[in-house]
């Protein structure tokens, strides 16, 4: 938060110290008549309010941010709070420190020291020069470039809102995609390419949708999955070979997996499920990509992909994921895999039925890495079927037989043992000689009242059945779940995809349901509150601009810089290749705070120029008002350009990190740095235009007529 934000930090004190530097410019070209402090006094009021204001919106824009829940509301909660707190500060200092130390300590008259030379040093120090705006070594470079095409642009004002407006249009189906039939003329892979028609490709088709973006923990965690039934040695052989083979690769510091579970209810995991966490060496330690010494580093994927290629098994099913994610994952849907189907009814063949043709169907979906349908019948059981007509010839019952199946095959704990500090518990049992297959078991003697031994086989039928290993009920109803594992492309493409795909090839049986899972179903909750949020957004800046400007007009003019500023922050999107997802949309929404605050100084400083000029009786003309746009627009440019430029300076190190936690960072400021290029670019050159139409058409009818018939 305090990252995003620090640029802004200093906006309105920029903004305050430009303003009071131009009146006090004026002052001494005026003849330095009357105080100065009246002056700056003057400037302060002139912009206190816009400034406080604009920081205020900044501030507030953030405050939807607190309607996340789940785990999107706990990592981005902290980071609103830390912004709003900063932005709300900022705002009113900028009103109360930051004018009561320029009051404090600003000089005009030079100080006078005995030495000549101490004197001209203390007054460079703390009164400086001021240079009229044409002078500035910095603004008149500005000058050169903007004054041209801002003229350029109130001649031809029609035609640059025109393309103003063909530039939003143009970049909206970056967000939405083409219209269905104009979209089939463009591959929809092209998208998830590296070539130069990816971009083409998205445009074509959208942005893709995600939840979270990759946040890597320097880890992996391999989560493969073979068929039920597999024996303790034969897991452990195919454990150890999977190890091995992770660990030969260099990027790998160790391994470690386990197959099975721990004697616990929390983690139950069958020895067909294995897990191996991959612990990596830093990213400077990777392989590069080619021979060349100044060729890049492989990166995560690409790892990822060499390991699955090499650890395609033979009756195995890989999954790729992070530990820690892979952990809030289970949690919270319950799905191990970025993608998982849920299947409901109430049989479980048929459910296990359905899976395997889910399964079939997805395997060749473009971006499907691995697909497994769990075998929720493929548990092997030895039943004993008691007979009672032989349990009564013999005066046993059912709890005879049931208590010697306990004992002799189980395991039955008898006594405590105590040695010193430590408890074990002692069980007696047949040896595993006498257990170790049917005939053996059909001879385990079960003792009768009368004191006979009567073999087990007598009494029972001994028979191995195919059941579930394990029962899932969710909802109140049986479950079983499809694991999805996909690479190179969006969760959200993938999902809208394999859903028609399934729709056309699937028929459930009545009483049978589908229910996708996994990020997807996180990705949708957050798309419906980001529905109510974002509206919830923009109401609140429109509400306080409003509040500021008392005018719809000039609230509504100040609000054109959050479609202008959609320009740049898409396509900057779409040239990284990130996809949309929460961390993009706080972005976005901070975004808005910053256009808000952009097009607050674009405006005022309009404002300022134009009720000089009617103070000065200087607006009569056409003309009066082009030069007093021009005025505004062009000679306040170095205010502009600086806060700006601020914004740019917090936000373009983040760009650059490359640390844990840059992945998230960098689409939090991704759409910042490309919407504030955009929105200030068409600000400079769309603003007067708009405000020329404006002021001309709506607020100088008087003049315009005139104007009309001295030319007629």
């Amino acid at each position: 938060g305090i990252a995003i934000s620090i640029g802004v930090l200093v906006d309105g004190a920029i903004v305050e110290v430009e303003n009071a530097y131009k009146r006090l410019e004026q002052w001494i070209e005026g003849g330095r008549k009357g105080d100065y402090h009246a002056v700056r006094l003057q400037a302060l009021k002139e912009v206190g309010p816009s400034v406080f204001f604009s920081l205020l919106v900044i501030a507030v824009a953030f405050l939807p941010i607190f309607t996340l829940v789940d785990q999107e509301g706990r990592l981005f909660k902290p980071l609103a709070w830390a912004k709003n707190l900063a932005m709300a500060i900022a705002a009113i200092l900028a009103v109360t420190l930051d004018p009561a130390m320029r009051m404090l300590f600003t000089r005009m008259d030079p100080i006078r020291l005995k030495s000549p030379w101490a004197s001209k040093l203390a007054t460079t120090l703390a009164v400086g020069t001021y240079y009229p705006e044409e002078q500035h070594p910095i603004s008149k470079r500005l000058f050169r470039v903007y004054e041209p095409a801002c003229r350029w642009v109130l001649a031809n004002r029609k035609r640059t809102i025109t393309w103003a407006a063909a530039l939003v249009v143009i970049s909206l189906p970056l967000l939405t995609g083409l219209p269905w039939p104009l979209n089939k003329a463009v591959p929809s892979a092209w998208r998830y390419s590296h070539g130069p028609q990816r971009l083409l490709g998205v445009w074509a088709h959208g942005l893709g949708s995600e939840f979270m973006p990759p946040l890597n923990e320097g880890a992996i965690l391999y989560m493969p999955t073979t068929l039920p039934g597999i024996s303790v040695g034969e897991a452990q052989a195919l454990l150890q070979k999977q190890d091995q083979i992770l660990k030969g690769f260099p990027e790998v510091e160790r391994v470690f997996g386990k197959s099975g579970r721990m004697e616990s209810s929390t983690d139950p995991a069958p020895f067909s499920m294995m897990e191996t966490v991959v612990l990596l060496k830093p990213r400077n330690e990777w392989r590069k990509a080619g021979t060349l010494p100044w060729s890049r580093r492989i990166t995560y994927d690409e790892l990822v992909a060499m390991m699955d290629e090499a650890l395609k098994i033979p009756g195995t099913t890989n999954a790729w994921t992070m530990p820690i994610k892979n952990r809030i994952d289970m949690l919270t849907t319950g799905v191990r895999t970025p993608i998982g189907i849920k299947i409901f009814g109430d049989d479980l063949t048929k459910i296990e039925e359905i899976g395997t043709h889910v399964e079939m169907i997805l395997k060749d979906v473009p971006g499907t890495r691995s697909i497994y349908a769990e075998r929720v019948a493929g548990g092997y059981f030895l039943d004993f079927d008691l007979k009672r007509e032989e349990l009564a010839r013999y005066g046993l019952s059912i709890a005879d037989a049931q208590m010697v199946i306990m004992s002799a095959i189980g395991g039955e704990p008898i006594t405590t043992t105590v040695e010193g500090r430590e408890r074990y518990t002692v069980n007696v049992r047949y040896a595993r000689e006498f257990r170790d297959d049917l005939e053996k078991l059909q001879r385990v003697f079960v003792p009768t009242p009368a004191g006979q031994q009567i073999p087990l086989g007598q009494l029972a039928d001994l028979t191995l059945r195919l059941g579930p290993a394990m029962i899932r009920n969710e909802n109140g109803l049986l479950a079983g779940y499809v694991y999805v594992d996909m690479a190179g492309r969006d969760i959200g493409g993938y999902v809208t995809e394999a859903k028609q795909i399934v729709a056309k090839q699937l028929k459930l049986p009545s009483g049978y349901s589908l229910m996708w899972s996994g990020q997807y179903e996180n990705m949708l909750r957050v798309r419906e509150r980001l529905a109510v949020v974002v509206p919830l957004t923009l109401f609140i800046i429109g509400f306080l601009l409003y509040m500021n400007t008392k005018s719809l007009v000039k609230t509504g003019i100040v609000l054109l810089a959050v479609p202008f500023s959609l320009i740049g922050a898409l396509w900057l999107l779409a040239f990284l290749g990130y996809n949309m997802s929460i961390a993009v949309w706080v972005g976005m929404i901070a975004l808005m705070g910053l256009d808000a605050e952009t097009g607050v100084f674009m405006l005022l400083f309009l404002d300022l120029s134009y009720h000089d000029a009617v103070r000065q009786g200087k607006m009569r003309t056409k003309q009066d008002l082009e030069e007093a746009v021009i005025h505004g627009a062009v000679k306040r440019l170095r205010p502009k350009m600086m806060t700006v430029m601020a914004a740019f300076m917090g936000l373009l190190p983040i760009m650059w990190s490359m640390g844990t936690g840059a992945d998230m960072m960098k689409r939090i400021a991704a759409p910042m740095v490309g919407g504030l290029t955009t929105s200030f670019v068409l600000e400079l050159l769309v603003y007067p235009a708009i405000y020329f139409l404006w002021k001309w058409k709506f607020e100088m009818k008087e003049g315009a007529a005139e104007w009309i018939r001295q030319t007629a």
